[in-house]
């Protein structure tokens, strides 16, 4: 009889044990109003990477719910996804996060670029050897309007890709809160000009993008901007020398030695000497403990522009110790 009730009472328990809420509210930020009818997905990480569990739609006042089983995996890496004018987006949930009240923010999409949309930094790598020159380009993009930028037929932000590519790149982007992606691209009506298929969402995107083109020592290197950047600069990391005529010279970055030059014009003509050195990153304590004072130094004799230094260190670790050590990787 005992053994009895406690099969029932653990019967009566599994319920509440296997099923688990996925809920919250999703928002329009371009109308400010909750985004009634749209469909919110569930996924789990399978075998096969993200794979759909269940979907909801949200009700008048954007809200949705969607009933999980933690038996059958819920307890694992999950995600919910919103599609608005074919723009996805995400919100991870990693074990051990809230899974009810998420506020999951929307905005509508135009196939015109908005005036909100600039890119705010271009960062042009240059890495020669070999016999050839591997060209590593990161753009920042600031969207700081309330629509998303997304043509997926004509594509999004425009890059120039030298003939001697081949029309071979490899393109992956970061949206706002958002993982790294690969990015697919087409050619536009412009000679030796490309564009991204991606989303361009309010806040900051990030876009990098590699490829190789054959090279000379000491030969001219000639290359052009396609988008309006409020900052283009042309690098050369360690161990490379870059001349060129009409660059701002502003230095080298103290965390990773490159050699930074600001560009003014939509076109440049650059020689390159020397083969790229890459040194193994420091631990964070003491790399944390060297930039400070390496900055502080090296300001002053670089026609003190502090904002701007600071600024580009952020992006050029960034470049530096993910993009330099992936592309040497490549090769």
């Amino acid at each position: 009889m005992k053994k009895t009730a406690l099969l029932f009472l653990v019967l009566a328990c599994l319920p509440s044990i296997a099923a688990a809420e996925v809920s919250g509210a999703v928002v329009n930020r371009t109308t400010g109003e909750p985004q009634a009818g749209a469909t919110v997905t569930l996924y789990k990480f399978g075998q096969g990477g993200m794979e759909p569990v269940a979907s909801a739609k949200t009700d008048a006042a954007g809200a949705f719910s969607i009933a999980q089983d933690v038996a059958a995996g819920g307890q694992g890496p999950s995600m919910v996804r919103v599609e608005i004018d074919n723009v996805t987006y995400n919100h991870m949930m990693p074990p051990g996060t809230p899974t009810t009240g998420i506020a999951f923010d929307v905005y509508n999409a135009s196939k015109r670029q908005p005036a909100e949309v600039k890119v705010s930094r271009h960062m042009i790598l240059f890495q020669p050897g070999g016999g050839e020159m591997k060209v590593n380009e990161t753009f920042l993009v600031n969207n700081t309007g309330k629509i998303t930028w997304f043509d997926p037929a004509a594509g999004t932000l425009p890059f120039y890709l030298p003939a001697s590519a081949a029309g071979k790149v490899e393109i992956s982007a970061i949206a706002p809160n958002g993982m790294s992606v690969p990015v697919p691209y087409a050619r536009t009506a412009r000679a030796d000009t490309y564009a991204t298929k991606f989303e361009i969402k309010p806040g900051e995107t990030r876009i990098d993008m590699i490829y190789a083109v054959p090279y000379t020592e000491g030969a001219a290197y000639a290359g052009r901007v396609a988008t309006k950047d409020e900052n283009t600069y042309l690098i050369a990391p360690r161990g490379v020398t870059l001349e060129a005529q009409g660059l701002q010279d502003l230095g080298p970055e103290p965390r990773t030695g490159t050699h930074i030059y600001g560009l003014s014009t939509a076109s440049y003509s650059v020689k390159l000497t020397g083969t790229a050195v890459f040194d193994a990153p420091a631990d964070d304590s003491s790399a944390q403990q060297e930039s400070g004072p390496q900055i502080e130094q090296i300001m002053p004799r670089i026609y003190s522009r502090a904002s701007l230094i600071l600024g580009l260190a952020l992006g050029i670790l960034a470049l530096g110790f993910a993009l330099l050590y992936r592309a040497q990787g490549n090769r």
